[in-house]
């Protein structure tokens, strides 16, 4: 099987408008900015607590909400979502 002359200029000119693609994602992010230490580690990598790191997390996270800190803020704190935090 061979291929046609006109599909080779198409194969060409798709290589080309991907090329360009590339070129201008890269660009537009030089500076990211920096995010909190918590969310930072969460980003990188995804952990699972322990049992006694869970059980541990749990009761900081309840005295901190009795202490009236607002769910969004200890989300952002910790690097978790805010519906995790409603399901412990």
């Amino acid at each position: 099987m061979t291929i046609s002359t006109r599909d080779v200029n198409r194969l060409r000119k798709i290589i080309e408008l991907c090329e360009q693609v590339l070129k201008s994602a890269e660009m537009p992010d030089t500076k990211a900015p920096a995010k909190a230490k918590g969310a930072q580690k969460t980003a990188d990598k995804r952990t699972r607590r322990s049992g006694k790191e869970l059980v541990a997390f749990r009761k900081m996270l309840v005295a901190e909400r009795k202490r009236g800190a607002s769910v969004a803020e200890l989300a952002k704190k910790h690097g978790i979502s805010a519906a995790y935090i409603y399901q412990l």
